[in-house]
């Protein structure tokens, strides 16, 4: 759900979280991780049989109360889920700040929760291209078989479709990563990336290029954005019906070679919610060409996001983030 990536809303997280905490805080912001609030720990879900997908595994009556609780202004006694060893660590005190970020596998599925959410958005990553990370992540750094990785995704596919997948439907903004429909290498080297913006939403003006009425398929010149040669670069917009609803899609097929060029590539897009000329690349260039996904649409598209939760913000509270 990209929870981490708010920068733009203003405020640095002083330290990350360690194994005794899942919770980020900064000036302005708190991240608050769902995992906290599963029913059992690991050897507890060993001994009903069920995975930390299932919702039958989560405390939806606490989180419920504790979100309203700290959205309310009043501070709450959190679990910690301990992702080290396993168990479910003594409470911590997580006292309100003007933004609380939750993000983990379940923050729409019970309505009470999600009633309570000013602005949602839901990480969708295929099939396809989780396969490929996975096997990139644990032949290389765990040593797994091919067979190993096929049936860990396999054992979880039917939850993650039953529990998790449905969760989209209530999103307002979705990040769909796919991939490449352009490229010549194997599946996961390069990315198809969408932006799916509710277009009945208030306080959200979903971005676009040229026109937002119209289809449009856009693909720079070279000299403009650069790209690897076995993929190119090609971007689009559109309007299409999405879980019977209306949404606005912005599309990025591609790599680029140069972070520099994003410059070039924000020029394409309307309704950024940049407050200056540039500021959507900016952002960009200070993450850096080496983070992951900074080269393609999964660091764009979250940087835009970003963006749209700042204004957002700024529109529902008349305070003012500094950009």
């Amino acid at each position: 759900f990209g929870g981490k990536n708010v920068g733009p809303l203003g405020g640095g997280f002083g330290a990350p979280g360690g194994w005794e905490t899942n919770t980020l805080v900064s000036d302005v912001t708190t991240v608050i991780c769902l995992d906290d609030y599963h029913l059992n720990d690991r050897n507890g879900r060993k001994v009903s049989g069920l995975t930390a997908l299932n919702v039958k595994e989560q405390k939806f009556d606490l989180m419920a109360e504790h979100i309203a609780a700290l959205k309310s202004g009043k501070s709450i006694s959190k679990p910690i889920y301990n992702h080290v060893n396993g168990t479910i660590d003594t409470p911590e005190t997580v006292v309100p700040t003007p933004i609380i970020i939750i993000e983990g596998l379940h923050p729409l599925v019970d309505s009470r929760v999600r009633d309570l959410l000013d602005f949602t958005i839901y990480l969708d990553i295929s099939d396809d291209i989780k396969f490929a990370w996975k096997i990139q992540r644990d032949m290389a750094e765990r040593g797994w078989t091919l067979e190993q990785v096929q049936a860990d995704i396999e054992k979880r596919k039917p939850d993650f479709a039953a529990f998790v997948a449905p969760q989209m439907e209530f999103s307002d903004v979705v990040i769909s990563v796919l991939p490449s429909e352009i490229s010549k290498e194997s599946v996961g080297k390069h990315l198809k990336v969408k932006l799916v913006q509710k277009t009945d939403k208030a306080g959200l003006d979903p971005a676009y290029i040229l026109d937002r009425d119209s289809t449009v398929t856009v693909v720079p010149s070279a000299t403009s954005v650069k790209s690897e040669e076995t993929c190119g670069l090609k971007l689009a917009s559109y309007k299409q019906a999405y879980y019977g609803r209306e949404v606005s899609v912005v599309e990025m097929d591609g790599k680029l070679t140069d972070i520099n060029d994003y410059v070039n590539v924000e020029k394409l897009l309307s309704s950024t919610a940049a407050k200056a000329t540039g500021e959507l690349a900016a952002e960009l260039i200070k993450v850096g060409a080496k983070s992951p996904g900074s080269m393609d649409g999964t660091g764009l598209f979250q940087t835009l996001t970003a963006l749209k939760l700042r204004e957002y913000y700024e529109k529902a509270t008349g305070k003012t983030v500094t950009a």
